[in-house]
């Protein structure tokens, strides 16, 4: 009986061997490189800079104009100030004399259908697909410090595969942009000189640009993430990981 219990001890010995083995390997190392970091704050500054540029009114900024007459405290006419309206793809900020604040901002459009054009409806869905793709990617670089892979994919050639696409969509939303500013309401704002691809009388607020810089930043995002899967996987990182270390920080 002696004999037999052994023998078995000493079968199941290699394989709770290779179960220790396995799971050291599969241990969270927390893994900081200067250039994951960089990655990883710069693809959550690209996300926000596009989100903000979504929802801003300052796409187009209109030509200058006066707002109707307003009865003053002591009972006599006064012309407001001269102001220039500005305009997004589903909202604006426009002047009432009447208001208190003076400046109104707020939607347009209440549903999809209302949005000034179909290529603004267009390029409405290429940008929150885009939006939604970079928001997803900056999420999931907070944690790879600590999770490198999925499914035995790099976690960073995946984001940055993600961004790219994220990238394509947004070029694809601020190249049908323009074509929307024929438009009866982009008219209202910009004179009726304004046509696809000419503005008119208006001018490109901060939030085009914005969202043109946040594009760009999205494709060095993309391309950036390879530096960041060759930082955390060199050889000082691994020699890290076999010397029994958790935490690894790197330049």
């Amino acid at each position: 009986m002696e004999t037999k219990s052994l023998s078995q001890t000493d079968r199941r010995a290699p394989w709770c061997h290779s179960f220790k083995l396995i799971s050291l390997n599969n241990m969270c190392h927390v893994i900081v490189t200067c250039r994951s970091m960089l990655w990883t704050l710069l693809s959550i500054v690209a996300a926000f800079s596009e989100l903000i540029a979504f929802m801003s009114t300052d796409w187009l900024v209109g030509f200058p104009r006066t707002p109707d007459a307003v009865i003053s405290s002591h009972g006599a006419s006064a012309a407001g100030e001269a102001y220039r309206p500005t305009l997004g793809l589903y909202g604006r900020c426009i002047r009432l004399p009447q208001l208190r604040r003076g400046v109104l901002c707020g939607p347009y459009a209440v549903h999809f259908g209302e949005i000034a054009s179909g290529f603004w409806q267009a390029a409405s869905i290429f940008l929150a697909a885009g939006i939604l793709l970079l928001c997803a990617v900056a999420f999931i670089s907070v944690f790879t410090m600590c999770f490198q892979s999925i499914m035995k994919k790099s976690i960073f050639n995946v984001c940055g595969l993600l961004q790219a696409i994220a990238g394509l969509f947004l070029i694809l939303g601020l190249m049908l942009y323009p074509a929307g500013w024929g438009s009866d309401k982009v008219q209202l704002y910009c004179g009726p000189d304004a046509s696809p691809y000419k503005l008119g009388l208006c001018s490109m607020g901060w939030a085009f640009y914005t969202a043109l810089g946040g594009t760009v930043l999205t494709f060095i995002c993309a391309v950036f993430s390879a530096q960041a899967e060759i930082a955390t996987s060199s050889d000082k990182v691994q020699e890290e990981i076999e010397e029994g270390k958790s935490l690894i920080c790197l330049l």
